[in-house]
């Protein structure tokens, strides 16, 4: 090896800017109203929480149909918030499912709460009564619980939480990937005490980063909405307008975990378009059904009776007979070109989480066996049926 090997080579913008596959597996895309919107509020001056924050906030909650909104700087921070307004003893279990993002488990452990991890069905990749009631009794109780509705789909929340014994006012929804979803005709961002949902830059609504808590509870929205600055008094942000007074009080520990208005801007320009891109996101769901549908080791998303599909994922299952595994579909699936994903590697497979969380002794052998077919294929309102097609015709070729 030569020195001029050693030699540390400057970045350039070429050297770090990602290349896309020619067939991501996601496309961030503002629409030219949330773009404009960006600007007006940048060209503004005001550019931390304030009236498009507040404004985002009733615009969503109507959505849902939900009294308030909370705006938070994640989903996560949102699930932290949330059980932090619980007011639950330090050291108290909440119970939640092993397949799923890690955000939640952190959000537990950072309001100084303990992790419960219920394994899954492997029909639907999330826990049900039988996997709830057996975390519950092996942890010996638990005092809260966090439901997520993984890919879009929604769960039975009132059905979870009497598994678990508890309460509705002691469950918050996971929703990261379900805003649209709906259980009999309600939207999920109305089933329980508080939901939260992300904004993250792939999600169904994308500004880049952000969540928002809704809530039909009037006294948690006012904890809340301190909560997430600081424990200021809620209308702190208003002493930096004419006429606003400087002082402010603190009541209680808080967090750093406002949203932006320039966020709040270009999320209510999105929601506009929400509904056109949900009914595109059904349509590929539908789309990809029929193309994959019966090829031999390929087993589709599994379809709930219990209300609408939100269509965050479209993932399938690799299994036998199918004549590679997972992993390997994914490395030819790259070579061609196609960006996949896996939702979710286990909480129990990571080893932070593993040594913090309460495990159950016989182990989550449906959390396993979930993760180790599971695949998300490219997937997003922008995602055309020509490419849509081909990411098919590729998965059969390999299945051949």
């Amino acid at each position: 090896m030569t020195s001029e090997t050693l030699t540390a080579r400057p970045l350039t913008r070429s050297s770090v800017a990602p290349r896309p596959l020619p067939i991501p597996f996601a496309r961030a895309v503002l629409t030219p109203e949330a773009r404009a919107a960006a600007n007006r509020v940048l060209e503004s001056g005001w550019l931390t929480t304030g009236p498009e924050v507040a404004d985002f906030e009733e615009e969503l909650a109507a959505q849902v149909g939900a009294r308030r909104g909370v705006a938070v700087s994640s989903c996560t921070a949102a699930i932290e918030l949330v059980l932090r307004g619980m007011d639950l003893p330090a050291g108290a279990k909440v119970l939640m499912s092993a397949d799923t993002f890690c955000g939640a488990a952190a959000a537990i452990l950072h309001a100084g709460l303990v992790p419960v991890l219920a394994d899954v069905d492997p029909a639907t990749a999330m826990p049900g009564p039988r996997e709830i009631r057996s975390a519950a009794v092996a942890a010996g109780g638990v005092d809260a619980m966090v439901v997520v509705h993984l890919g879009g789909s929604p769960t039975d929340v009132v059905a979870a939480a009497d598994a678990a014994q508890v309460p509705l006012r002691r469950v918050v929804e996971d929703a990261a990937h379900a805003l649209g979803a709906s259980v009999a005709g309600r939207p999920v961002g109305t089933l329980s005490r508080a939901t939260c949902f992300s904004f993250y830059a792939t999600k169904n609504l994308a500004i880049g980063e952000g969540g928002m808590v809704t809530t039909d509870d009037d006294d948690l929205a006012d904890v809340l909405l301190s909560t997430r600055l600081h424990g200021m008094s809620r209308d702190a942000w208003r002493r930096y307008l004419p006429g606003g007074s400087w002082r402010y009080d603190v009541r209680h520990e808080g967090l750093k975990a406002n949203l932006t208005d320039v966020q709040a801007a270009v999320g209510r320009a999105q929601l506009v378009a929400f509904p056109r891109h949900q009914q595109r996101r059904a349509a590929l769901a539908a789309r990809y059904d029929a193309r994959l549908s019966g090829l031999d080791g390929i087993r589709l998303p599994p379809r709930t009776a219990l209300g609408t599909h939100a269509w965050h994922l479209y993932a399938v299952r690799v299994r036998p007979p199918f004549p590679i595994n997972r992993d390997e579909l994914i490395e030819r699936l790259a070579r061609r070109g196609i960006g996949t994903s896996v939702h979710f590697i286990p909480l129990h497979c990571l080893e932070w989480y593993a040594a913090h969380c309460v495990l159950p002794p016989g182990g989550l052998p449906g959390a396993d066996e979930v993760y180790a077919e599971t695949l998300s294929l490219p997937f997003d309102q922008h995602l055309t049926d020509d490419e849509l097609d081909a990411v098919s015709a590729a998965i059969w070729q390999e299945g051949m």
